[in-house]
């Protein structure tokens, strides 16, 4: 019983900064699975039949706060649902320890971009509201599909920074956008497993505490995602991103970093993003009192 309050908080935590910052349930949750032994088949599968639920909520939450663009879902929502099916399907066969510090350095790269970029110039306006193509969608969506089963998570790590390093889509359509697609890349990652592994090795138990948990933060991840101001989610988000893809590289056999360099690397990591964020607050805080000033004067009323 113990444990399966964890996991129900672990949803509940991981689906709050998911629906929040467009990624990290999958990941979080596959993690303590992977620690309590479970294989990486299996715990993949169990996360992804529980991300059913929580993203059919979360995508019906970001859509009653206007934070979906249909377009975006549907052009890379389809193309993912391939990637996470043959992902599924050949994980027991096919190992991402390579790729993993590969596409890591990649995803830093992006996470320093976004943070810089947020933080000293807010949301980037040059490229708003031009439409994003099936040319860059589609094999994003793959990509993100295929990392997303045979890692137990992917689609947030890999969607978010791209899409707003692209400076289309502003970051809580992006974010919105991300989590409703994911509903169908669960699904397509979840017929795969069960092609592939069966449903012998899957807890339901564990799946419905991770589901629990999801659903009951959902709405309230939606919520707040309209309400922080684009710049501070940005810089957010960038620093969530640089975050994990460093502990990625200073734990893979690139580096295997010891744990005192990763902690003092962390501890950097943690200091420079609260910067970065706090300075994003007083500047948007700034922003917006300068705007206030520049409002031209109500002209009083003629009797």
């Amino acid at each position: 019983m113990r444990k399966l309050v964890l996991l129900a908080l672990v949803g509940l935590g991981a689906q709050l900064v998911d629906g929040s910052l467009g990624m990290a349930y999958g990941v979080t949750s596959t993690t303590l699975l992977l620690a309590i032994g479970t294989n990486p088949a299996a715990a993949s599968a169990t996360v992804h039949l529980a991300e059913i639920g929580t993203t059919l909520v979360s995508g019906a939450a970001h859509w009653r706060f206007g934070n979906v663009d249909w377009k975006v879902v549907a052009k890379i929502g389809i193309p993912g649902a391939v990637g996470a099916f043959a992902g599924a399907t050949f994980l027991s066969s096919l190992s991402t320890e390579t790729a993993a510090p590969l596409m890591s350095l990649i995803l830093l790269a992006l996470g320093l971009y976004i943070l810089t970029r947020f933080t000293v110039s807010g949301l980037p306006k040059g490229n708003l509201g031009k439409p994003l193509r099936k040319r860059f969608l589609t094999p994003l969506g793959l990509v993100a599909g295929f990392v997303d089963s045979t890692g137990g998570g992917g689609w947030g790590p890999v969607g978010t920074p791209a899409i707003l390093a692209s400076g289309r889509l502003e970051p809580r359509k992006t974010i919105g956008s991300i989590d409703t697609s994911e509903f169908l890349v669960a699904i397509a990652a979840s017929i795969g497993f069960f092609v592939g592994i069966g449903s012998e090795q899957i807890n339901v138990g564990w799946v419905v505490a991770l589901l629990a948990g999801g659903v009951i933060a959902a709405p309230i991840a939606a919520w707040l995602v309209r309400h922080i101001p684009p710049r501070v989610l940005g810089s957010a988000v960038g620093g969530l991103i640089i975050l994990t893809n460093t502990r990625t590289l200073l734990r893979s056999d690139w580096i295997d970093a010891s744990d005192g360099v990763r902690n003092a690397v962390y501890a950097l990591i943690y200091a420079a993003w609260a910067t970065a964020v706090t300075y994003s607050v007083r500047a948007h805080l700034a922003a917006n009192r300068a705007a206030a000033a520049a409002e031209p004067a109500a002209e009083p009323a003629r009797v």
